[in-house]
């Protein structure tokens, strides 16, 4: 974990019980059913983390508008994000020392995927959640992702726009097709895809079809050389 960032989340998940974190580092590929892996934990640490983004938020920049403030959750709280922090706090590491018996290919691919990287963070923040309550897992959420609200703030957070300006140039156009509807309707998960010249080069997941394609937008920025494949903070200027 990089000195100074996240380490009140760092502790936390580092005293969760055996048993919590047991099924936080078990990847799908190698538990003994999908209820033993990490993925109901995501689930549920999903909202988990967007609740304590969306509270930080309101708190933080008083002046903004309720457009201004999903914008800016959204990028906070997107795959690509949540990737960044989960390897800030080394739990592709943690999730490789505690596989057995996998590939050495196949555990080096897990590990790197933004995905799985994504997914093991909301499932640990739904493990403290479950263990320590709202109020202990709130602050130390947000200090995590302090890096992450401040590129939002100063960066450019409309991906679709930026892609859609970079596309123009070469007169080319973006499309954008939703290709799943997951969860219960108070719940909704929407799964969407980027393609450029019938090609799908990006795909994201969202509470809102937006948010999904924002997503989307910005992996196929990524994806077409647009955005360096690097941490976006590297790219973020200076704050103001």
């Amino acid at each position: 974990m990089q000195e100074g960032k996240g380490e009140a989340l760092a502790r936390l998940i580092d005293a969760l019980p055996p048993e919590r974190r047991e099924q936080v580092f078990t990847h799908t590929s190698w538990a003994p059913d999908r209820s033993s892996s990490y993925e109901r934990l995501e689930f549920l640490g999903d909202s988990v983390l967007e609740l304590a983004i969306a509270r930080a938020l309101y708190d933080r920049f008083p002046e903004a508008s309720e457009g201004r403030l999903a914008k800016i959750r959204a990028h906070v709280v997107s795959r690509q994000s949540c990737a960044v922090v989960a390897r800030d706090l080394g739990l592709g590491a943690t999730l490789v020392a505690r596989a057995q018996d996998i590939p050495e290919p196949e555990l080096h691919r897990i590990s790197l995927s933004r995905n799985v990287l994504a997914a093991l963070l909301e499932a640990a923040i739904a493990a403290v959640y479950l263990e320590d309550g709202f109020e202990a897992a709130e602050p130390a959420i947000v200090d995590a992702f302090d890096g992450r609200i401040e590129y939002a703030r100063t960066g450019h957070v409309d991906s679709k726009t930026e892609l859609q300006e970079a596309l123009a140039r070469s007169g080319r156009a973006v499309q954008y097709n939703v290709l799943a509807v997951e969860g219960p309707p108070h719940e909704r998960r929407f799964v969407c895809a980027a393609l450029i010249d019938g090609v799908q080069l990006g795909v994201g997941r969202g509470s809102t079809k937006k948010a999904a394609e924002q997503e989307a937008a910005e992996q196929a920025m990524v994806a077409l050389g647009a955005l360096p494949s690097g941490d976006p903070e590297e790219r973020a200027p200076a704050a103001s």
